[in-house]
């Protein structure tokens, strides 16, 4: 992608989150996670790339002792659709058996991933494993798995921007955009 037509996709984007709107949401997941998670010592596991502005909004606010780790597991690269296979990039550094595990991710779609994170996690020996998501697409059909704790609920439309891309750009935006209907087909 040109920076012409980067500029021209986000020009023609729908924006469905502004960005008070996005740290609000950041804000009330705070909260939420202050109090059902204040007693523990968790495992922070962001998932890589997507939850890397997210994670960086949220970890200040939380306010008790933690370990911060990241995955990187994915089905999408730079594609708009995802695919079956789960790619591991990489696996936590840090022992995650017998810990509380807090998963950080930017978007809770059909769950395929975050499904498999779960699966995994739970097969190295998590204690107890938690799921903070930033936004969760209504898709209008069970998922695989529940989040914990979401942030903003977001029609089923492909959305980027506040760590989300589209063809690897725009993860920067402060604010959640979707692509037009046509575009996105």
């Amino acid at each position: 992608m040109s920076v012409a037509e980067a500029w021209t996709l986000l020009d023609d984007s729908d924006l469905l989150c502004s960005a008070e709107e996005a740290d609000a949401a950041v804000g009330r997941i705070a909260d939420g996670i202050n109090r059902e998670m204040a007693g523990s010592f968790p495992l922070v596991l962001q998932v890589m790339t997507g939850a890397s502005v997210f994670a960086g909004r949220l970890l200040p606010l939380l306010r008790f002792p933690l370990e911060l780790d990241y995955i990187h597991a994915t089905r999408y690269g730079n594609s708009t659709s995802g695919q079956q296979h789960i790619a591991w990039r990489v696996e936590p550094s840090r022992s995650v058996a017998g810990r509380t595990v807090l998963v950080v991710d930017d978007i809770l779609d059909e769950g395929i991933t975050l499904g498999a994170v779960r699966d995994k996690l739970l097969a190295m020996g998590a204690a107890e494993l938690r799921i903070a998501v930033f936004c969760d697409k209504e898709l209008g059909r069970e998922k695989a798995i529940r989040a914990d704790f979401v942030g903003v609920h977001l029609p089923n439309r492909y959305v980027f921007g506040f760590g989300m891309d589209v063809n690897g750009a725009w993860r920067n935006l402060p604010a959640v955009y979707a692509l037009k209907e046509e575009a996105a087909s």
